[in-house]
Formats: C-alpha cells, sequence, structure tokens
C-alpha cells in the first residue's frame, strides 16, 4: 500500500462510516448506515464479517468486554454484542434512549475520548431541511446521555488531540463546512472555548468524518472532492491525498503499525455512477505517518 490509494473491499456500502481499528483482533470495523450493518475487515485473512442491527446504526467504539460495542444509533446509545453468526442479527441492549429535538432523526459521527467517554452527535436525516436541530451528546454511566453543545446540521469529524486536551467538531452540511476546536477538560469531560480551527468552504470538499495521528495533525475527509486534508494543530493544510471516488466519509489508522490510513466512502443512489463505479468502497493508503489506538468505552 502507498499513498496512493489501494481498494481493499468493494463493498458498494450505501454510507461507509465509522471506521475502528481493532487492535487485538487486527480487524478493521465500520458500518453501513442505511442497511443497518456492522461491518468487520480481517487483515491476516481478508475475510469479511457482516452482522445486521435492529436499527440503522451510524457510530461506534470498541465496548469494555471483548465481543462488545458501543453505538449510536437511531433511538439512542446501545451496546452490540457480536457473538452470532456472520450475516445474523446483532444482540443489543439500549444503554440509554435519546430525547431527539424533532422528527426523523439519528445519531451521527462519534467516538471516545482518549479517557473512554462516549461522544456522538445527532442530525435531521433530510439535509435539505438544513435543520439546526442536531446536538453533541455525551455517554457515561454514571451521568447518562448528557446534551452538551447543540445548534448543529449535520455534526461530524469528532477528533481528539494525542494529549486528549483538544477536542475537534465539524458541521458537513453545504451551508456550514467549518471545522472547530475546543479546549477539552480530560478530568470532566468538558468542552470549552469553541474556536474555527478550518473554515472549509475556501478548500475543496465538505469536511466528513476525521482522524488524528499521533504527530497531533487532523486528517478529515472532503466529501464531494475525492480528497482526505491533513491539518496541522495550527489549522494549516499540510497535504490532500486522493480517493477515487466522490464521497470519502470518514477515515481511520490501523494496522499491525498503526500506519494505514482506511478510508471509507458512500455509494449515492440515483446518481450516475459511471466515473466511479468503487462508490462506497474500503479503501488503503500508507501516508507515512501512524495513528493512535481509539480508546474503548470504559463508562458503559
Amino acid at each position: 500500500m502507498t499513498a496512493n490509494a489501494e481498494l481493499l473491499l468493494d463493498c458498494r456500502n450505501a454510507t461507509g462510516e465509522s471506521p475502528v481499528w481493532h487492535v487485538a483482533e487486527q480487524a478493521l470495523y465500520w458500518v453501513d448506515i442505511p442497511a443497518r450493518k456492522l461491518c468487520r475487515w480481517q487483515a491476516a485473512s481478508a475475510q469479511v464479517t457482516t452482522w445486521l442491527a435492529s436499527e440503522m446504526l451510524a457510530c461506534i467504539a470498541q465496548g469494555a468486554s471483548a465481543g462488545t460495542w458501543v453505538a449510536g444509533m437511531e433511538s439512542g446509545v446501545f451496546e452490540l454484542q457480536t457473538q452470532t453468526q456472520a450475516g445474523g442479527q446483532l444482540r443489543s441492549q439500549l444503554l440509554e434512549k435519546v430525547t431527539h429535538a424533532s422528527a426523523g432523526m439519528r445519531f451521527n459521527d462519534g467516538r471516545c475520548d482518549r479517557q473512554g467517554r462516549f461522544w456522538a452527535g445527532t442530525m435531521v436525516m433530510n439535509m435539505g431541511l438544513a435543520s439546526t436541530s442536531g446536538a453533541l451528546y455525551r455517554y457515561e454511566q454514571i451521568s447518562g446521555l448528557q446534551k452538551m453543545l447543540e445548534g448543529f446540521i449535520t455534526p461530524n469529524g469528532l477528533g481528539f488531540s494525542p494529549d486528549g486536551r483538544t477536542m475537534y467538531l465539524s458541521d458537513s452540511h453545504p451551508s456550514m463546512q467549518v471545522i472547530w476546536a475546543f479546549d477539552y477538560d480530560t478530568a470532566t469531560g468538558t468542552p470549552s472555548k469553541r474556536r474555527v480551527f478550518v473554515d472549509m468552504k475556501t478548500l475543496p470538499g465538505r469536511p466528513d468524518g476525521a482522524a488524528v495521528d499521533e504527530d497531533g495533525c487532523y486528517w478529515i475527509c472532503g466529501n464531494d472532492a475525492g480528497l482526505i486534508h491533513r491539518f496541522t494543530p495550527d489549522g494549516k493544510l499540510d497535504r490532500s491525498l486522493a480517493v477515487p471516488v466522490k464521497k470519502p466519509a470518514m477515515c481511520a489508522f490501523g494496522g499491525a503499525g498503526l500506519d494505514t490510513l482506511f478510508v471509507t466512502s458512500i455509494r449515492p443512489d440515483g446518481v450516475d455512477l459511471s466515473d466511479q463505479p468503487l462508490a462506497g468502497g474500503l479503501f488503503a493508503l500508507r501516508p507515512g505517518v501512524r495513528g493512535l489506538p481509539e480508546a474503548a468505552c470504559l463508562h458503559q
């Protein structure tokens, strides 16, 4: 694998999202949101396994025990168990129901902070409404599901610096296209001092899912532009890597050395795909930098 994107799997996901590298299994997990699928690609064998969820699942983080995942879905935050046969129904337990601000909403992008708290944003699924009903939630077992920030259309790009003291968040709606940075209190799990990190309206692509490397640089998918952008901690564009599809959705570091950048993508319905037949595929790049292991949810 090189900085040129390699197709790992022509999986034709409708909305491939939330890739997470599982270090112990040496496997990549991700979701296909509208298909209600949790997917796994094992590096040693290239074997792919899928499971079905009871409703759309949008973002995942490893659970505290083996074979479990925490997921932001349509109606709330769930614990999922994968000890079922391939293609079977995921066992799920509702951890906490979410009270959406309006109809037609679900969770979207999410992950754990470095301390193992689960964070996820919600959105109105009909992006044409440009509804600002979206919010960012934090889930912990003791305090439950708490709304921490609100007023978003399509919250996305959630990430944390290597020391955990900076939180990143974007709004990928075409009318917004902004990435913010926050100071983050690692002891209390509280963001503050919101400021513009990058205004993506001046760059190709809308900000979608993101990852942070060990140097503290922020990688974000440029949806609609077929690019993955890397920004330094001071918000300067460092490089842009191309993928052979227009809608890369989210990226994640993985592989034995955490030096592979995996990228999921979207295969839009009702669109001529003759110029991007691999849309919805899973890709891998070797950008020459390493990532960090994703934290498991320790507060479920």
